[in-house]
């Protein structure tokens, strides 16, 4: 039995499982394996048809760290099952993070974070994520993700997402902001939303170079590494073809539902974006430039304005 002490800060884990059981148990080994208690664990199972259901029983029986729920999936895809658990009132904890089903976890994955986060005013909403360790399928290092150079900011997460949900950890502050915005609205993706909603909302995020997470790379990743140059290549005909326009008009519609949550910049930061995306070309270039937004890397910064020109963004 693990030693919780009785006035440690709990921390809730949100595990989205779909047809998971090839690496769902040395995941939840790694969760075993954390510094911190207790650890709540809240799975949910989006119909799953292998033998997930057989490890979920057995991690039920087992896990001694705190509480464990399973939890019927939505049933339509990963951001739907995590829109599920953000959105769930029955989730309370001091610290909440997300959980893929394929990943391992470093010991001190959870308390790193967790570190950062208790160091924050806790009515301020904040949000702690990382660059990722690229595994293989066998758990071997391939690489690491990109180390984004620039400070986390709205201008920033309106039109870029740079830390996987499965590095994100978030303050109870932080947790109550995106349960309110994720009953509102859908979103493209969770870790996209949460950054956005975050600092939209005048809240905290630190983006730590330091990986304390390997990212399993394998055929069946819904999301995997960006850095590649065919992945480049994968980005740039996306954005030609109008897939990045309607990711930013989903992103739109969302932050629109949840605009008495954000602060006047952000709104200002929205509308020039919408000015962006429409009208005469000048225009649409002085909105895109008066918003302040940019991405991280130079080349990302020009296929914004590319995006622009061809009326794409």
């Amino acid at each position: 039995m693990s030693r919780i002490e009785p006035d440690a800060p709990r921390t809730a884990v949100l595990l989205s499982v779909y047809n998971g059981e090839r690496f769902l148990l040395p995941q939840i080994q790694s969760l075993k394996n954390q510094t911190v208690a207790p650890i709540d664990l809240w799975i949910s199972d989006d119909g799953s048809s292998d033998g997930s259901d057989k490890i979920l029983t057995e991690t039920e029986r087992l896990w001694d760290k705190g509480t464990c729920r399973r939890l019927a999936g939505p049933r339509d895809g990963f951001a739907a099952n995590f829109r599920a658990l953000l959105a769930n009132p029955d989730i309370e904890a001091d610290y909440i993070a997300f959980c893929d089903q394929d990943d391992l976890w470093d010991e001190d994955k959870l308390a790193a974070a967790i570190a950062w986060l208790a160091a924050e005013d806790p009515k301020t909403p904040s949000l702690y994520c990382t660059r990722t360790r690229l595994i293989a399928e066998d758990g071997s290092l391939l690489g690491y993700s990109p180390l984004f150079p620039r400070t986390p900011t709205f201008q920033n997460a309106i039109l870029q997402s740079i830390a996987g949900g499965n590095t994100m950890v978030m303050n109870k502050a932080a947790h109550e902001l995106m349960r309110e915005a994720s009953r509102r609205s859908d979103f493209v993706s969770h870790d996209w939303w949460c950054y956005m909603m975050v600092t939209g909302a005048g809240g905290r995020v630190h983006y730590s170079p330091e990986a304390r997470i390997g990212y399993r790379q394998h055929g069946r990743n819904l999301v995997g590494a960006n850095s590649s140059w065919p992945a480049r290549l994968r980005r740039v005909t996306f954005l030609t073809k109008g897939g990045f326009q309607d990711w930013n008009a989903h992103n739109l519609a969302g932050l629109r539902a949840c605009w008495d949550l954000l602060t006047p910049d952000a709104r200002n930061v929205i509308e020039r974006i919408e000015q962006a995306r429409s009208g005469a070309l000048p225009k649409r270039l002085s909105a895109l430039w008066k918003s302040g937004a940019y991405r991280q890397t130079v080349y990302g910064d020009i296929g914004l304005y590319v995006g622009c020109i061809i009326n794409r963004l």
